[in-house]
C-alpha cells in the first residue's frame, strides 16, 4: 500500500476534528484541494492506504496517521468548469491514531535521511507521497 502525508490547517480542521468525527463512524471527505499535483496523488489513493496528517501553518508538525476509506471522487465543494465536468476531486478519510509525539518540520528538515521527503523538496503540494522508509523513520520519530 501506498503512503502519503496530508496537510490542512489545524484552526480550518484538525486532526482532533477529524477523531471526533471518525469517533461517529463517519468518514470525512478530504475536500478544498484545488491544486492538480495534489489532486491526481489523491486519484492515485487506494482504500486502505495510510497518510501523515500534518497541521501546515500553525504547529507544522506530523501529528497522527489517517486512512483512505473512499477512492477518489468528485469534490462537493468544487464548481463545474466550463465543459460542465467536475475537475476537483477528493478521497474520504478516518483517522487511525494520534502521534504519541508531533514531530516538528524543523525536525523532519534536521534529518539527513529525510532530505528528499517531498514535503521538504515540494513544500507547497498539500498532498504527498512518502516512501516506506521515511514513513518507518517518521513513525519511530513519533513514538509509534
Amino acid at each position: 500500500m501506498a503512503k502519503w502525508l496530508m496537510k490542512s490547517e489545524p484552526d480550518v480542521f484538525s486532526f482532533d476534528d477529524l477523531v471526533a468525527v471518525t469517533a461517529e463512524g463517519e468518514a470525512e471527505e478530504w475536500h478544498g484541494v484545488r491544486n492538480y499535483a495534489a489532486r491526481n496523488n489523491m486519484r492515485a489513493m487506494a482504500v486502505g492506504d495510510e497518510a501523515f496528517f500534518y497541521h501546515s501553518n500553525i504547529g507544522k508538525e506530523i501529528v497522527g496517521i489517517m486512512k483512505t476509506v473512499v477512492p477518489a471522487h468528485p469534490d462537493s465543494t468544487a464548481d463545474l468548469n466550463a465543459k460542465g465536468e467536475v475537475v476537483w476531486e477528493c478521497v474520504d478519510v478516518q483517522s487511525v491514531k494520534p502521534f504519541p509525539r508531533p514531530v516538528t518540520l524543523a525536525e523532519i528538515k534536521a534529518t539527513e535521511a529525510l532530505a528528499n521527503m517531498e514535503l521538504i523538496k515540494l513544500s507547497r503540494l498539500s498532498v504527498s507521497k512518502v516512501s516506506d522508509e521515511e514513513w518507518d523513520l517518521l513513525c519511530r520519530m513519533g513514538g509509534l
